[in-house]
């Protein structure tokens, strides 16, 4: 793939997505580490984002892979739909409840590889969903959005609670890849052929209007 705009979009939306979607990364660590003496915990952030970082792209090789199969694409693109909707309609569940800090380094960095693991699955769809078979795209963007979302989360999450329209623009992305992912699915494609552009334009934003409508709906009623 050239380096264009294309190219470069993708990349943001990669970023986008796993900082978005990783904001939790950051109250991982800081749960898993801090038991630790004040020397390790250095050791236990890096050498657990290290491992979690490492799992995460061999996860999301292994989903590129399953996306050649029949169906995967849709169910894909159907996890987005519900990933991005559970965004802008969250159920108020304390994910982290379970997350128990260790005194020693091992344990530490076991408990954040885990749990990133675990809490990961979101991620590990919509960035390959994005990435669109591109593994080195991947880990370019993952690796640039680590630091933001370790050092910069608090700092996102304030924009997330001072500007809601970033986190309905995230829906709408999770929910744009979405209603183009299914279009490219190994059983489906072939059947509807060749398609004009303005066809995949309009299924991605068919597929975002589907989810910021659902999302607050939802919101709207959870709140009253």
């Amino acid at each position: 793939m050239a380096l264009d705009s294309e190219l470069l979009l993708t990349i943001a939306q990669i970023i986008l997505i796993d900082i978005l979607l990783g904001g939790d990364n950051a109250v991982v660590i800081a749960l898993a580490c801090r038991r630790l003496p004040p020397d390790l915990r250095n050791k236990g952030i890096f050498w657990g984002m290290f491992g979690a970082i490492a799992l995460r792209v061999l996860l999301i090789f292994f989903a590129l892979q399953l996306f050649t199969l029949p169906f995967l694409k849709i169910v894909g693109a159907l996890l987005l739909f519900w990933i991005g909707i559970k965004l802008l309609a969250p159920d108020g569940d304390d994910d982290h409840a379970d997350i128990q800090g260790s005194s020693h380094l091992l344990g530490a960095i076991r408990t954040v590889i885990v749990a990133d693991a675990v809490m990961s699955i979101d991620n590990v769809v919509a960035i390959a969903g994005a990435a669109d078979g591109h593994i080195g795209l991947v880990a370019f963007g993952i690796a640039i959005s680590v630091p933001i979302i370790v050092w910069g989360s608090k700092l996102v999450l304030a924009l997330m609670d001072r500007f809601p329209f970033v986190i309905t623009l995230g829906g709408a992305l999770l929910g744009w890849i979405g209603g183009e992912m299914w279009l490219g699915d190994a059983y489906l494609a072939p059947r509807i052929g060749a398609l004009p552009q303005w066809a995949h334009y309009a299924s991605a934003a068919a597929g975002a209007l589907l989810v910021v409508a659902i999302g607050k709906l939802l919101a709207r009623r959870r709140g009253a």
